[in-house]
């Protein structure tokens, strides 16, 4: 189960096997089911131990293998070797079909892994602690009303007698344990804290699984994702009543299409929309991203697909949409990203969506990285769950954007005055283009979230313009604030520039360096001010 842990190897099996290498079509056959086994599991470290012998056996039915030891190492941020592999692997593999691709699209993603973490974003991660993230899958963390919610696989007591295994190096495997079934359970205390009391709601069948709760404003109705062993997951909606949860009543067919999964509730903080993942016929792929209309008594109308700029041919899962920045983040395993599902974020109104940008990282990792919830009105503060530390399952995390404080005063050059109303424009990679004009005592000011380069202009009437720019290694170092100090130079009708001490190297036709300085002195006004006019 991917919602197990504390899984080892049996205690000999290795031994065991080189024991019976005489037997060389079950020793290749047990080495690479091992090494599934273990990359189905998400245990990706040993899995890569395994596939890295398994990548060499000659036998056509483990032809795949160098594709999985390729991913493996990928999964273990070893990008650099992931590339390697993937393209030994397209080397050897003759056919033309989707691990081809897959292949190609993974050394895309592995170079774009080892830029993100040439070039972090400005984002802190923090793993939540205490008893929030123990056995099994613990996710989507969300706060409501001051108490916070999250889903866990941990095992429920239940009777039965268990057999404990242990090998010499005193590694346990239990053969029976409690089941892992998922269910929600709410934290007394202050999740970040090391000491808080975990609690599982009651009021819900028992025989059925719960995940994913998203509430409604009205603070009346709250959505699950809902199933039964392995049959199909389904929302459903509770009535809340002072803390009291009735029992779930699951969607009508408008969410729930017949044959098809719906899972990961959301609801928007105007409380107008519902947005979910499913994989209902109509769709781009495999699991796509819709929405919903909802009524005042919280049924929820006909779903309609986010559309192909969202949803790819692999699978789009845990939608958050912000109504008052408009902005849609949610995970992706069908695009360009450092490995697993990847955080993206689109900006736009139901129907018209901007292209997904990946967040990079430390927002996202080379695993799984899904369900983000805010904890301010802008989302720049919010729970995610990733299995970025751990073997096999999701945990959840505290993530929060920095701050880089942008300041500065304008002043007029010569007399060094403050000039009030200079416009000054703000851009960058990853930056929304933001605007300010400078007050009475010449200064502005901004604040960004984003250190991956940016450019400064500033404009007055009957000035030159200056422009100023910034890259990513200038501006790791100036921590959170950077101050920015500029001099705009007036202009007076035809007053020529005067450039003087023009000199070219002796005997030669190239400028000596001082003479390019002074040089490109009006190249930078004339790039400044596209739009004056300069006679020679």
């Amino acid at each position: 189960s991917s919602d197990s842990a504390g899984f080892v190897v049996p205690y000999g099996f290795e031994n065991k096997m080189k024991q019976d290498s005489s037997k060389k079509d079950d020793y290749a056959y047990n080495v690479y089911r091992l090494a599934e086994s273990l990359r189905l599991y998400k245990n990706f470290s040993d899995a890569e131990n395994w596939y890295a012998i398994a990548k060499d056996f000659p036998d056509p039915n483990y032809k795949l293998a160098p594709y999985w030891y390729a991913e493996t190492l990928q999964a273990n941020q070893k990008f650099a070797e992931a590339i390697a592999a993937y393209n030994q692997f397209l080397s050897k593999y003759s056919a033309k079909d989707a691990y081809t691709e897959k292949a190609k699209s993974g050394i895309a993603a592995a170079n774009f892994a080892l830029y993100e973490l040439r070039y972090p974003r400005l984002v802190q991660t923090t793993r939540l602690q205490g008893d929030i993230n123990g056995k099994g899958s613990n996710y989507a963390g969300i706060l409501e009303k001051g108490m916070f919610y999250f889903t866990s696989s941990r095992p429920v007591a239940t009777s039965g007698k268990e057999q404990v295994l242990t090998g010499n190096d005193n590694a346990k495997v239990v053969k029976k344990e409690t089941p892992f079934l998922n269910g929600i359970y709410k934290v007394t205390g202050n999740p970040l804290a090391q000491n808080n009391s975990v609690e599982r709601l009651t009021g819900v069948r028992r025989n059925r699984e719960y995940a994913a709760p998203a509430f409604h404003p009205n603070g009346r109705f709250a959505y699950v994702t809902s199933w039964q062993g392995k049959g199909l997951k389904k929302i459903s909606m509770i009535s809340m009543n002072d803390g009291t949860w009735a029992e779930p009543v699951e969607l009508s067919a408008a969410v729930n299409a017949e044959g098809a999964n719906s899972i990961q509730p959301f609801v928007t903080s105007d409380g107008k929309y519902l947005l979910f993942s499913s994989d209902r016929a109509g769709g781009s792929g495999k699991y796509d991203l819709w929405y919903s209309p909802l009524n005042s008594d919280g049924t929820a109308g006909q779903a309609v697909n986010l559309g192909s700029s969202i949803n790819t041919s692999e699978d789009e899962q845990a939608p958050y949409f912000n109504p008052a920045t408009k902005k849609l983040l949610f995970s992706s395993n069908g695009r360009t990203g450092m490995g697993g599902f990847d955080f993206y974020s689109s900006k736009g109104t139901f129907g018209n969506w901007s292209a997904p940008q990946n967040m990079g990282y430390p927002f996202n990792s080379s695993k799984d990285d899904l369900y983000f919830t805010a904890l301010d009105e802008l989302g720049n503060e919010g729970y995610i769950s990733s299995d970025r530390s751990s073997v096999c399952c999701l945990e959840v995390f505290r993530v929060k954007r920095a701050t880089l404080n942008v300041n500065g005063l304008l002043t007029e050059c010569g007399s060094m005055k403050p000039l009030e109303g200079v416009k000054v424009t703000l851009s960058g990679k990853d930056i929304e283009k933001q605007t300010v004009l400078t007050d009475a005592a010449g200064k502005y000011s901004f604040k960004i979230n984003s250190n991956r380069g940016l450019q400064l202009n500033a404009v007055k009437d009957n000035f030159f313009a200056k422009n100023i720019s910034y890259t990513y290694d200038q501006l790791v170092l100036v921590d959170t604030l950077l101050n920015v100090d500029l001099c705009l130079d007036p202009i007076v009708i035809d007053k020529p520039i005067v450039l003087k001490n023009i000199f070219y190297e002796f005997d030669k036709a190239e400028l000596t360096e001082a003479s390019k300085l002074t040089l490109n002195t009006l190249y930078d006004i004339m790039v400044d001010n596209p739009n004056i006019t300069i006679e020679l």
